[in-house]
């Protein structure tokens, strides 16, 4: 099973991510509150995938995906939006997002995106 890192500034989001998450068998390693914790964790942990909200304060999710892009190309990211960040979402996938889930969760839509993503080599 994965270890996976939790990017997002909403407590409740992560709550029901790691809910998610952990119900399916894998491990929350992290859990960051903004972009910028988000980029030390991941080099401090290295995760298998990461779910990275996209907007945060301090360090957006694009900018943070980014940055952990560069310390690790092969990182998988699988972006987090608000139902209507539609051109956010079309912008990270561009930028090497994995995958992207939206909020509210559909707890069958976030369990396919992070096998879909966790299978991929």
């Amino acid at each position: 099973m994965a270890n996976v890192l939790i990017v997002d500034d909403s407590r409740t989001s992560r709550r029901i991510l790691r809910g998610i998450i952990e119900g399916m068998g894998h491990t929350v390693c992290g859990e960051a509150v903004n972009g910028e914790e988000g980029v030390r964790l991941y080099e401090e942990l290295r995760p298998e995938l990461v779910t990275m909200d996209i907007t945060m304060p301090v360090m957006d999710g694009l900018t943070s995906m980014q940055k952990i892009h560069e310390i690790d190309r092969a990182a998988k990211v699988v972006m987090v939006t608000a139902v209507g960040q539609r051109n956010k979402v079309v912008e990270c996938i561009k930028e090497g997002a994995s995958d992207y889930v939206t909020k509210p969760y559909e707890v069958s839509d976030v369990e396919k995106v992070i096998e879909k993503v966790l299978s991929k080599e």
